[in-house]
């Protein structure tokens, strides 16, 4: 259910690329949230910088919402950059999987299953 991958550019290089590639296939940045400095500033720190991004296709969310309101549950779409074992590595939530649990028509799924697919050409943006 979790899509992750892995590359070896650096952490910050990732973190400051992330809003003008996924702008280029159609997503906006909507927040970004460091949970480092988050929990730090509420008094439970941790040692891993983990940074979430919140994506938004409009497009995308008009249909998916006008298709399954209940899908809101998992929008906007998030993708995690954090380091891990000397490498960088993103993670979203697999909405493939999502989509194929619920009963639409097939031009909806197919339109999701392409949106996922950009939204995986964003993390892929650094392969090695």
């Amino acid at each position: 259910m979790i899509y992750k991958v892995e590359t070896s550019k650096d952490i910050e290089t990732v973190k400051s690329e992330i809003e003008a590639k996924a702008k280029a296939i159609g997503f906006g940045l909507l927040q970004t949230y460091d949970f480092k400095k988050i929990l730090h500033d509420k008094g439970y720190p941790i040692e891993k910088e983990i940074t979430v991004f919140e994506l938004c296709n409009p497009s995308g969310a008009q249909q998916a919402l006008t298709q399954i309101a209940e899908i809101s549950a998992y929008l906007p779409c998030r993708i995690s950059v954090y380091k891990e074992g000397g490498a960088t590595k993103l993670a979203t939530i697999g909405l493939e999987e999502i989509v194929n649990t619920v009963d639409v028509n097939p031009e909806f799924k197919s339109f999701m299953t392409i949106l996922f697919l950009n939204l995986k050409q964003v993390m892929h943006s650094w392969d090695d």
